[in-house]
């Protein structure tokens, strides 16, 4: 959606080159047509996240998958990188497993970055539902334990969470319109 609006996207990971997925359902157009897209190209051409300035960019968008529960959090690059973006006014956006990247993160202060913001993230309800077994920790739980005003909808409905410059979506159904959350606040005036 970012890309179709013309919002240039540039993709990193923590390794570089290419990115590993989870699951892909032919039947599913939407996949189907970012399977076959430029952007799926340079994905898997995305570069190294520690040779990333995160200020360089407008925002990140740390998405999600279960791989992030295990790749992405508490890893020390993506938590230098959403510092990074958030302390030079940047947005800073994470989708369904992506709130993970949010764990640990401290702006300096000794205080986690989530204590008193409103997020959401994949909830345990759909957790239990889903892929429990696959999960290293429970994310909904970590995030209020770090202090995080966590909500949830009904499991696999929309849920966006717009809290200033941190934007979240709950899961996969929440992805495209927390793209077009991101979309309007980039279009806003500074």
């Amino acid at each position: 959606m970012l890309d179709t609006a013309g919002i240039a996207v540039e993709f990193a990971s923590i390794a570089g080159g290419w990115a590993p997925y989870d699951a892909y359902d032919e039947k599913d157009q939407a996949q189907k047509a970012f399977f076959e897209s430029k952007a799926f190209r340079r994905l898997n051409r995305s570069r190294k996240l520690s040779e990333v300035d995160a200020a360089d960019y407008d925002a990140i968008l740390i998405p999600g998958g279960l791989g992030p529960m295990v790749d992405l959090a508490r890893n020390a690059e993506v938590q230098k990188a959403v510092v990074r973006s958030w302390s030079t006014g940047k947005f800073v956006t994470a989708v369904c497993h992506g709130p993970c990247s949010l764990l640990g993160v401290d702006l300096g202060d000794g205080v986690p970055f989530v204590r008193g913001k409103k997020l959401t993230a994949f909830s345990k309800k759909e957790e239990y539902d889903y892929a429990r077994d696959d999960v290293p920790f429970e994310l909904e739980d970590a995030l209020r334990a770090e202090g995080a005003e966590y909500s949830s909808t009904e499991n696999w409905m929309p849920k966006v969470v717009v809290d200033g410059r941190l934007i979240t979506g709950q899961n996969p159904a929440s992805a495209g319109p927390m793209a077009k959350e991101l979309l309007a606040a980039l279009k806003r005036p500074v």
